[in-house]
């Protein structure tokens, strides 16, 4: 696949906001639909927050560990989080969020950091790929993921099923 060089920067910023969005609202409901992310949500506890941001001040989501494992998204977040992964430029965001570039690679790159226990940072990057390889078809999944795992198509259109209904619900309600 070969890499958009020139997209114009308020549609830039408009997609990655857009995807922000999705992918928020994506892990959410995957932590809530899947056991395997379940199972890495609940090693942390209870109240801590994870982000995801464009710096400065660009698009950003922020979520919250609940007392049963699974996630919800903040609100107006405007404290500290526990662990917060930066994308330094907006053309960087939109590489990974556009699926030109997968997490792992654009870390290598030097496109993104993180503040916060880097443990932590791997475990939630294990529930952003597994979130990527559930919602996304195989072949967009493989390029964002470092390795696909072996799913049953039968599994996978279920989770899939279950998540999009929820992100679907939550864009519809206004959350």
């Amino acid at each position: 696949m070969m890499k958009v060089d020139k997209v114009l920067p308020g549609a830039e910023k408009f997609y990655v906001g857009l995807m922000m969005g999705v992918v928020g609202r994506g892990l959410v409901s995957t932590s809530h639909a899947d056991e395997e992310v379940r199972r890495e949500i609940a090693t942390f506890p209870a109240g801590y927050t994870f982000q995801m941001m464009v710096i400065p001040s660009g698009p950003a989501f922020t979520t919250e560990v609940q007392a049963d494992g699974t996630l919800r998204l903040l609100r107006d977040f405007t404290g500290k989080p526990d662990l917060c992964v930066r994308f330094k430029h907006m053309s960087h965001a939109f590489l990974v969020l556009s699926f030109q570039e997968g997490t792992a690679r654009a870390f290598a790159n030097d496109r993104i950091y993180v503040d916060g226990e880097v443990s932590h940072a791997i475990r939630m990057v294990r529930c952003l790929s597994r979130m990527e390889v559930l919602i996304l078809p195989k072949l967009v999944a493989q390029r964002a993921v470092k390795r696909y795992p072996a799913i049953g198509m039968g599994e996978k259109m279920n989770l899939a099923a279950r998540i999009y209904s929820r992100v679907a619900t939550n864009f519809l309600k206004g959350e």
